[in-house]
């Protein structure tokens, strides 16, 4: 399997395909392994998919510090640095960016911070901001502890993440990661992001009411606005086929011909499957 050491920390990573490079954030519950059902379509397409575990996601290790980063308020800015580290370390002078709930925050932290690295951006099924806090937020809709899940959702996420999963999730029932635990707000940064983005939203999550993605689309300067019918929170697992069909439309509009931003070492050295 593929790992690399990024700051100190063995990441678990794929690479799909020789087209043109698209770096893929998961979820806050998620891993690589949730990409599966669309990763094919990507690939016909003409891109690359690229995808991580973050830090203590999935098969990347946590580190010795792990939960102290997770509650606290380093998240989101060490994301930020984890994300910038594997760009350099993959050789790609920049990619299209396909972030995921929690992985949306990270992708619009990023193109904040590094705007020439990031040329378009699809976020989908990210909050954009709280009226509780996020303590109180995820007690609301995360009722159940790890055992009182489904038996299919339990094995699901114990194959995703192995004997941590259930200390991940009492703790993430309560706060941590991308969203923290008090007051939740995104507009700020989303007024930064110069580059052009697709707001990818269901109309029927659990978890955030759809008028969430239209205040999103509001605050980017270049933003467009696309919802899913009859779609529930995790769009790419309930509406694969009409999720690529959005990321790739838009992105076709954007590409350049010819013109792929990854470096001959990326191509030679990192693309495998793990």
């Amino acid at each position: 399997m593929p790992f690399t050491e990024i700051n100190g920390v063995n990441l678990y990573y794929e690479i799909h395909g020789y087209g043109v490079p698209l770096l893929m954030l998961h979820h806050g519950f998620g891993c690589a392994r949730m990409w599966e059902k669309i990763v094919p379509k990507l690939v016909e397409s003409g891109y690359k998919p690229i995808f991580y575990d973050r830090r203590g996601y999935g098969r990347s290790e946590e580190g010795s510090d792990f939960m102290d980063f997770y509650v606290g308020d380093r998240f989101r800015a060490e994301s930020v640095v984890e994300l910038e580290s594997f760009r350099d370390w993959l050789g790609v002078a920049s990619f299209d960016v396909v972030g995921q709930c929690e992985g949306g925050v990270v992708a619009a932290d990023y193109a904040t911070k590094y705007p020439d690295r990031v040329r378009n951006i699809v976020i989908s099924s990210t909050l954009c901001y709280s009226s509780v806090t996020m303590h109180e937020f995820n007690l609301s809709k995360f009722t159940r502890t790890f055992e009182e899940l489904d038996p299919e959702l339990r094995n699901k996420l114990t194959g995703w993440h192995g004997e941590r999963t259930k200390r991940f999730h009492d703790q993430f029932r309560q706060f941590g990661g991308a969203y923290g635990k008090g007051f939740f707000d995104l507009r700020p940064t989303l007024r930064q992001i110069n580059c052009p983005t697709l707001v990818l939203y269901p109309d029927r999550s659990f978890l955030f009411e759809v008028e969430q993605g239209v205040e999103f689309y509001r605050n980017l300067p270049q933003g467009e606005l696309a919802v899913l019918p009859n779609c529930g929170h995790n769009t790419y697992e309930q509406q694969p086929e009409e999720y690529v069909s959005h990321i790739v439309k838009f992105l076709d509009r954007r590409r350049l011909d010819g013109v792929t931003g990854i470096s001959n070492k990326a191509v030679n050295a990192v693309t495998c499957v793990g």
